[in-house]
């Protein structure tokens, strides 16, 4: 069984037109800049945002499809969402907000707040059942938001940003309890993210949005391997540049050129790790391949390594140590000379 959804939806300046399918016992993240149209996808999965055209076909039964007039309600769906900012009444107990699903759906209280608290159980928090929000640290209110997701039994389960309200010291015990708990639940999951490290662990499989449309997807090591824009490119922390290759020199769509190891013909992407990146004062000793002078754009220390970002035709980000820019006494505007190694470049078509 499956969740097959094309999802079309104007909303502001997003004109959104997406594609998504989710087999069972998969775990999809969603990720993509800000504006991208992550979170509307997932409104209109839940039927919180009807949808202007397309349908949403889950296990077979139609929930949206505006051609058709047939549009579910979000309390009839077989879906449970956990939000950003989980949504916890406050004023009701961790055992009300986690029955509060069930007795939407017209479950009766009795059995309502005994699923609750064998939810509540499950996910560690038995003992904070009479707990309102406000005395419950961002780990568990997230866990609570989860359990109240959970106990309606959804066939599709969509996380939206559910780590991005926790601080970073929380946030990786709370990714390892997530990947748990969603390990164990049968179904469909989306979970909707910016982090890939968020992906790396939780997810089976990415799907990239840019500006409303699917710009690639695989899984994550695909996808960091082979990068289809700028976007996916700095996110997996890698340099891409794309031009047109003529056996082993590609013509950058930005003007310069590079001279690769493996002969490419025709429209090809290029990837050059940042670690490949050799930063000098002056022109570099030897005859390396690849050689030209960058202004310095910006400077990133990140603890040992340093990230230099390099302006000009080709720009690139370079990653050298701390004692390295110590030695080159780099600042932001001045002029550089760059190197890369063909040996270092992987092409692929564009």
């Amino acid at each position: 069984m499956t969740l097959e959804a094309h999802v079309v939806r104007a909303l502001g300046p997003l004109a959104l037109d997406a594609t998504l399918e989710v087999a069972d016992g998969e775990t999809v993240a969603v990720l993509g800049p800000n504006g991208s149209g992550k979170t509307t996808v997932l409104r209109c999965l839940a039927g919180l945002l009807p949808l202007d055209a397309g349908r949403v076909v889950l296990d077979g039964e139609v929930l949206d499809d505006p051609a058709a007039g047939v549009l579910v309600p979000p309390e009839q769906r077989p879906v449970g969402v956990v939000f950003q900012d989980h949504l916890l009444f406050p004023h009701l107990s961790a055992l009300e907000n986690v029955a509060f699903g069930l007795r939407a759906r017209g479950t009766a209280k009795a059995t309502a707040r005994r699923r609750a608290a064998a939810w509540l159980e499950r996910v560690g928090l038995g003992d904070h059942a009479g707990h309102r929000p406000d005395a419950l640290s961002g780990g568990q209110a997230q866990r609570v938001a989860l359990a109240r997701a959970l106990a309606t039994d959804p066939r599709l389960l969509l996380l939206d940003e559910p780590l991005a309200a926790l601080d970073a010291r929380t946030k990786g015990q709370v990714r390892r309890e997530l990947r748990d708990h969603l390990g164990g639940f049968a179904g469909m999951r989306v979970l909707v993210t910016h982090d890939p490290v968020d992906a790396y662990a939780l997810a089976d499989r990415v799907v990239v949005l840019e500006a409303g449309r699917v710009t690639q997807t695989g899984t994550l090591a695909d996808v960091s391997a082979r990068p289809r824009s700028r976007y996916i490119a700095e996110l997996v922390g890698v340099n891409l540049l794309a031009g047109e290759g003529h056996d082993s020199t590609l013509a950058l769509a930005a003007g310069g050129r590079l001279v690769v190891a493996e002969p490419v013909q025709g429209p090809a992407f290029a990837v050059i790790p940042p670690h490949a990146v050799a930063v000098y004062r002056t022109p570099p000793a030897g005859s390396p391949r690849n050689v030209w002078e960058a202004p310095v754009a910006d400077i990133d220390r990140h603890g040992d390594r340093v990230r230099v970002r390099l302006g000009g035709p080709i720009p690139l980000v370079a990653e050298i140590t701390a004692p390295a820019l110590d030695a080159l006494d780099l600042h932001p505007g001045e002029r550089v000379w760059a190197s890369v190694k063909a040996t270092e470049i992987e092409t692929y078509p564009a």
